[in-house]
């Protein structure tokens, strides 16, 4: 893959994705909702498909010249079924909120009640939250987790559900660590009459390879995005009951999208291929392995980790024993060449901007081939930092130990600059 068209044409574009490639190469990344997709989906999304129009659904478009996209969409819409075992499958939201807003059009009224998991105990923005559309358009409520153990309370979310008569339930998560009983809110879902949505963006790819349970027999509609732990383009997909499909179809376009993005649909179509390998499924497990590893180091080292540790790819740290906020400890940490984001935890007194926590993931590092070992190398960083976040001298030591760990684990070797 090489960059000397733009090198040519726009240096400031050339300059700016030059330093992408090194920050992503030199630095630690251990952002939960990111990956580092393989060179054949960035050549898939980089693709003339970009150029192409295609509204409507294949075989059923409102554009001609559309026969080479139509085999693109297919290819990601049975590969994605094959993934999952979902009876349909619409690959065009480009993004997982925008999936999620199909579902909640295609099946709620302004105004309905939604029960999802609080953003600020480890939810998302668009399953409820105030500012964001879900929060607007419908009567959000929410359930959170209990504050000794950090766990979802199965009968309180049940208690909040008969109490409140929701008309959907979502399940999902983007900072909770721990195995998601999607049966458990089926059977609260039934019992008060509401459709049960599944947004599995964060553990779509331990899903894909049974290292967690799927929603896919339970639940009405499962959403997700197309990266993260399936290490595809960053897009969105829905899939759901056959029963569901034309609803879905039509809210997806013409409701709410008009042309697909054909390039960014044959990159998920690759993606969905590497996922089906015996590769990928030894790669998810051994995110799960380094997330333990990870967690288990910190805790040894004095961090508390809500829950406990962790079942899946990442781990929320309480920093309130450190006396220290996310948004120093996130900043310092870059400056050490470790990228972490700084995150709310649960029952959390600091502002969404300051936070008390910071959220890891091993899906980058793990992308990168690295280890346990390298988890508990990373441990000992993390908390050299930590423990002393204003030592330039600290910083500067740190930063040289993970550029000559970066260096024995590269990335993208291919891209000629």
């Amino acid at each position: 893959m090489g960059l000397s068209d733009i090198k040519k044409s726009d240096p400031e574009v050339y300059n700016a994705i030059v330093d992408e490639v090194k920050r992503e190469q030199e630095k630690i990344v251990l952002i939960a909702s990111e990956n580092y997709a393989s060179m054949a989906v960035l050549e898939a999304q980089g693709s003339v498909f970009t150029n192409k129009y295609a509204e409507g659904y294949p075989h059923r478009r409102y554009y001609g010249g559309c026969e080479y996209a139509d085999i693109v969409e297919n290819l990601a819409i049975e590969r994605a079924k094959e993934l999952f075992g979902a009876e349909h499958v619409n690959v065009q939201p480009h993004s997982g909120t925008q999936a999620n807003m199909a579902v909640y059009l295609s099946m709620l009224k302004p105004g309905d009640r939604i029960l999802g998991l609080s953003l600020n105990h480890g939810g998302h923005l668009s399953h409820g939250f105030s500012v964001n559309f879900s929060g607007m358009l419908y009567n959000p409520r929410s359930y959170g987790v209990e504050k000794k153990s950090g766990l979802i309370n199965y009968d309180e979310v049940r208690k909040i559900a008969k109490d409140h008569k929701p008309r959907m339930i979502l399940a999902g998560a983007s900072a909770y660590s721990r195995i998601i009983d999607f049966k458990a809110l089926y059977d609260i879902a039934k019992e008060v009459g509401a459709y049960l949505l599944a947004d599995i963006a964060h553990i779509a790819g331990l899903i894909a390879t049974g290292n967690h349970p799927s929603p896919v027999p339970y639940a009405d509609f499962v959403t997700s995005t197309t990266h993260k732990t399936l290490r595809g383009p960053r897009g969105g997909m829905v899939m759901c009951k056959a029963e569901y499909a034309k609803a879905i179809d039509k809210m997806v376009f013409p409701g709410m999208q008009g042309g697909p993005l054909v390039h960014v649909i044959a990159a998920k179509a690759v993606a969905f291929k590497e996922a089906l390998t015996q590769e990928f499924s030894q790669y998810q497990l051994q995110i799960i392995r380094n997330a333990k590893e990870l967690s288990d180091a910190l805790i040894s080292r004095g961090l508390k980790v809500i829950s406990g540790g962790t079942d899946t790819h990442l781990m929320l740290i309480d920093l309130t024993g450190k006396k220290l906020t996310g948004k120093v400890a996130e900043s310092a940490l870059d400056l050490a060449g470790i990228t972490v984001n700084k995150n709310s935890i649960p029952y959390d007194d600091q502002p969404a901007t300051v936070t008390s926590g910071i959220r890891l993931g091993t899906p980058i590092v793990t992308s990168r081939k690295m280890k346990e070992p390298e988890m508990v190398m990373i441990a000992d960083l993390i908390m050299k930092v930590l423990d002393n976040p204003k030592s330039s001298e600290t910083i500067h030591h740190v930063r040289d130990k993970v550029k000559v760990l970066c260096k024995k684990f590269p990335v993208y070797e291919d891209i000629e600059l």
